[in-house]
């Protein structure tokens, strides 16, 4: 199946991109919010995002209205009745998601591809969901979309070969490098991401080291380009947090177990850059 017209759930940071390396690649896109004013901030995030592209000049505004002629933006869901391809970037909640599958599959053609942009979230019991298993597939990009090349392909028991080729020529269509993996819980990168930053906050939380010379070892020791704990404010502490709770009920490894202070930052409301607050203060940048 030729895809032509992209879907799109959720245009949040991951949504947005998603629609944005979507346009750019050519094709038409409708992307689907709750409500006006969550549609208008993401698009909102792609106008600027475009802009920027323009002022450092790696696109000019011709490029930037084309890209924008390609994206429509609706509050209805069966606005994307029409779509060969939908990825749903929603809050990554698996009952959520289900919920989201259920109504979408009521309306669009059977030959439509599903896939989610879960981190961790199983993508054999979303399929199962609808009456389409076998075009169901995991697409996990990764933040900025715009800019981060890798995109995680995964390939449930019951995703057809034909969904997963289709998957991985669209992924790759984007400008991505594709890295294929099983329904396994944090697939490959968060398998092995998501122990490390719980290590490098156990390691504050014990007085190993303070946060910066925990951070400097890993960036000047290792070469990382940024430290564990910046990370980790990057990504969302919430977000951290959520994978490993979900990665620690699927394996009961205690790797995965959030530490305590993980926890207490979350529910004090401080997630990392997007609050101004994590394990570093945002607030003067």
């Amino acid at each position: 199946m030729e895809i032509k017209k992209v879907g799109v759930c959720g245009c949040g940071l991951m949504g947005s991109g998603i629609v944005e390396v979507s346009a750019k690649a050519g094709y038409e896109v409708v992307v689907r919010e709750i409500d006006e004013a969550l549609l208008k901030k993401g698009l909102g995030r792609i106008d600027k995002s475009l802009s920027k592209a323009v002022a450092k000049g790696k696109a000019t505004e011709a490029d930037k209205k084309k890209v924008q002629s390609k994206i429509r933006g609706t509050v209805e869901l069966g606005d994307l009745s029409d779509f060969d391809f939908n990825n749903a970037a929603t809050t990554e909640n698996l009952e959520e998601k289900i919920k989201l599958y259920r109504e979408l599959d009521k309306l669009v053609k059977k030959e439509a591809i599903f896939a989610s942009n879960t981190s961790s979230l199983s993508i054999t019991e979303m399929a199962a969901s609808t009456d389409r298993p076998d075009k169901f597939v995991g697409l996990h990009f990764f933040n900025p979309v715009p800019i981060m090349r890798l995109v995680e392909v995964v390939r449930a028991e019951v995703t057809s070969e034909e969904t997963y080729e289709a998957a991985k020529k669209f992924a790759e269509s984007v400008g991505k490098t594709v890295v294929s993996c099983k329904d396994s819980p944090g697939f490959v990168v968060n398998r092995i991401l998501v122990p490390y930053l719980l290590d490098a906050v156990r390691a504050l939380e014990s007085g190993v080291a303070t946060k910066e010379d925990i951070d400097n070892g890993m960036k000047l020791g290792c070469g990382h380009p940024m430290g564990p704990l910046e990370l980790a404010d990057f990504v969302g502490l919430d977000t951290t947090y959520h994978i490993a709770e979900i990665m620690f009920e699927e394996f009961k490894d205690p790797r995965y177990a959030a530490p305590p202070l993980l926890k207490r930052l979350v529910k004090a409301g401080h997630l990392g850059r997007k609050t101004k607050k994590g394990f570093y203060d945002y607030g003067k940048e």
